[in-house]
Formats: structure tokens, C-alpha cells, sequence
């Protein structure tokens, strides 16, 4: 009878854990493609509302923007609601950000971004925390399925937006607004984890932002958090556009920031688990630094000839980049209240450097009207990674 029990107490666990996990990947599946999906479009939202490339450019700096000034507030909100509950919320906001962003009108183009952002935001901050408080034990494998799931559907969200649009015939708005159907679709197998959590006492989770900016390990993690978004951010927002510029089709440019997503695929799925097995990631810092300024350099140097390999490279890079970002996160902390923190913090003020991306990228543009330039400040970039990096490689803890 005993045994019964146990076994029925083992399938109900298991079950739940596996339901976690499937909430885990459908909310990943919304936290970039909303945002990739634009670079694709981005002339033909240009066009339709006569913007300038700043302007332009602000439709990916908003949602940064949003991440930016909101990721502070996340462990907060969360310690009082609950992270899930905190999840379902930014899940309704997304989908009416979606909805509201492709009405048609210049002002609700924007307003729907920072809905976006807005909610993209909870997802940043909460996962992390949320892995390392659901699999404690397998935190590398579940943050490898989480950028993967993450990853995949922002490939696919740039490959495809452009045959999207064709398809529905709604042309951009078509582009981007189909995610909201994702969006819905994770609300509903999200749902369970905050029913659940409705028949348990939670002990709360009193976040420690404070503590965290005095800590120059914490600036560290910060600041290489904020430098791959960065280098992340210009390309999705600029490289179709960049490339459309020197001939190539709109439908193939798309395609190449799908490129930059599949080439994360298999390093974001391995990269958090050699990351957990590594006390000092130092050379994975260095590695990821040095693929990145190749990608670079073969851009400014051949433009489009060599364009496959230097998204590979770039892609790699990334994915590395991303990884370690994000395990940054679990592994200098020492209980899920921290990691919360310590990923607002980062999130907060890293997506305040890498808002600054986009928008820079594109007035280097207007006034140089070369696009070479817009990429030197990429290699800046790449020089403040690898210093950040190196220094939050070190095996210390994140103090209280």
C-alpha cells in the first residue's frame, strides 16, 4: 500500500514537473520573436508610416526601453504576487501589446511596443529565477531547453515574417501580429501553474536590490548582460535593412537573421550545461568574444559575399553570449531570491545599454551614410564584453 503511495506520489510529481517545464518553453517561445520579427519589415513600417531611421529604430529600442526601466521592479511585484501569477499577468499584456501594435496607427505602434516590452520584461527577469527554484538540481539542462525554446521560435519569427505577411496578405501587420496566437496559446498551458500554486503557502521572496548594486561582481554580470543584448539587438534590427541596402531581396535578407537564430540553436542548448560544469568561464568569454569580432569584420570588410559564415560566426557567438548570461544569473547567487535579483538588476540596467543600440546604429548611418561605420561601434562592443565577462567568470557568489 505503502509502496502505491509512493509510486502515485512519484507520477504525480513527475507530471507536474513536466508541466513546469512545458510552461517554461511556450513562455520562451514569446520572450524574442515579438521583437525579431520586425527587422524583416522594418523598411516596409517605414515606409507605411513614413518614419525615419530613428524612428524606425525606436520600435526595438521601446520594448528595450521597457526592460530597461521595469526589471527593477519584477522580484519586487513577484515576492508579493507570486512569480506565476506575475507570468499569467505579463502573458495578457503581451497578447493586447500584439493586438494593439498592429492597428494601424503611428502612436499605438509604439504604445503596443512598450506593451510588449512590458511584458517580454517579466519573462526576462522571473525564468531564471524560476529554473533555479523548479529544478534546482538541473539548472544547466533547463536553462539550455529555455534559450533553445527561446531561440527557435525567434529564427523562426525572422525567416518567416516576410512569407507571413504575404500569406495572410495583411503584409507587416501580418508579420507581426500572428504572434499573438503564441501568446494565447502559452496563457492557456500556463494557467495550471498558477492554479496550483493557489493550494500551497509560499515563503516570500524578499529581493535584495540594493545589496546587489554595491557589488562590483553584480556590475559586471550587469554590464556583459547589457553588451550581448546589445550586439543582439543591432543586428536583428539593422542587418535586413543593412543587406536589402546592397541588393540583396527582402525574402533572403529575412532569411539571414534566421540564420544569426539557428546558428544559437545547438551552443544555446549545450552552452548552459558546459557553463554549470565550469568554475571559472573565462575562456568561454574569450571564445565567444573573438567569433563575434570575425563575424563582424567579414561584414565590414566583404559585405554580403561572405554573409552566411559571418552569421554563423555571429549566431555562435551569440548564443555563447546569451548563455553565459543567463547562467551568470544561477550561478553567482546562492538561492532563487538572489538570482531574482541579481537578474532585475542586471536586466535593468543592461537593457538600458543595449536600448541605447539601435537607434546609435542607425544615426551613424544618416550621418555617414555608411553602413560600416554603424558596425565599428559593434566592435566597441565586443572589446567591453570580453573585459565584463572575464571578470564575472570569477567563482564568487554575489553577497547579500
Amino acid at each position: 500500500m505503502e509502496l502505491d503511495e509512493q509510486t502515485q506520489g512519484n507520477t504525480k510529481k513527475s507530471i507536474e514537473m513536466l508541466l513546469m517545464a512545458l510552461g517554461i518553453i511556450f513562455i520562451a517561445t514569446n520572450l524574442r520573436a515579438p521583437i525579431t520579427s520586425v527587422g524583416p519589415v522594418i523598411n516596409e513600417i517605414t515606409d507605411y508610416f513614413n518614419l525615419s531611421n530613428i524612428q524606425a529604430g525606436l520600435i526595438t529600442t521601446i520594448p528595450l526601453m521597457s526592460f530597461a526601466l521595469l526589471s527593477g521592479f519584477a522580484p519586487g511585484i513577484s515576492s508579493k504576487i507570486g512569480m506565476e501569477k506575475l507570468l499569467l499577468f505579463s502573458l495578457i499584456l503581451l497578447t493586447s501589446g500584439l493586438l494593439i501594435r498592429i492597428t494601424g496607427q503611428v502612436y499605438f505602434l509604439f504604445i503596443g511596443a512598450a506593451m510588449v516590452g512590458a511584458a517580454i520584461t517579466v519573462g526576462n527577469v522571473i525564468m531564471p529565477a524560476v529554473i533555479k527554484k523548479e529544478f534546482p538540481n538541473h539548472t544547466g539542462i533547463m536553462t539550455g531547453i529555455y534559450a533553445v525554446s527561446m531561440n527557435l521560435t525567434s529564427a523562426m519569427a525572422a525567416g518567416f515574417s516576410i512569407a507571413i505577411g504575404t500569406a495572410t496578405g495583411w503584409g507587416w501587420k501580418g508579420s507581426i501580429g500572428v504572434w499573438a496566437i503564441v501568446a494565447i496559446l502559452s496563457l492557456l498551458v500556463w494557467i495550471p501553474q498558477v492554479l496550483k500554486r493557489r493550494q500551497q503557502v509560499e515563503t516570500p521572496v524578499k529581493p535584495s536590490f540594493k545589496s546587489m548594486m554595491k557589488s562590483r561582481l553584480a556590475w559586471n554580470v550587469t554590464l556583459f548582460m547589457g553588451l550581448q543584448s546589445l550586439l543582439f539587438y543591432c543586428v536583428a534590427a539593422w542587418l535586413p535593412a543593412v543587406l536589402q541596402d546592397w541588393g540583396m531581396s527582402k525574402g533572403d535578407a529575412g532569411w539571414v537573421l534566421s540564420y544569426v537564430q539557428l546558428a544559437q540553436l545547438p551552443i544555446t542548448f549545450v552552452g548552459p550545461v558546459i557553463v554549470n560544469r565550469m568554475k571559472d568561464q573565462g575562456i568561454l568569454v574569450w571564445i565567444t568574444g573573438l567569433l563575434m569580432l570575425a563575424g563582424i569584420l567579414l561584414i565590414i570588410f566583404f559585405k554580403s559575399e561572405f554573409i552566411i559564415l559571418a552569421t554563423i560566426l555571429i549566431g555562435v557567438a551569440g548564443g555563447l553570449a546569451f548563455s553565459l548570461a543567463m547562467m551568470f544569473f544561477v550561478l553567482r547567487t546562492k538561492n532563487p531570491a538572489m538570482a531574482a535579483s541579481l537578474s532585475g538588476m542586471a536586466q535593468s540596467f543592461g537593457y538600458l545599454i543595449a536600448a541605447a543600440g539601435p537607434p546609435a546604429f542607425g544615426l551613424i548611418y544618416d550621418f555617414t551614410g555608411n553602413w560600416s561605420y554603424s558596425f565599428y561601434l559593434l566592435i566597441i562592443g565586443v572589446g567591453a564584453l570580453i573585459y565584463s565577462g572575464v571578470n564575472a567568470s570569477k567563482n564568487k557568489f554575489v553577497e547579500q
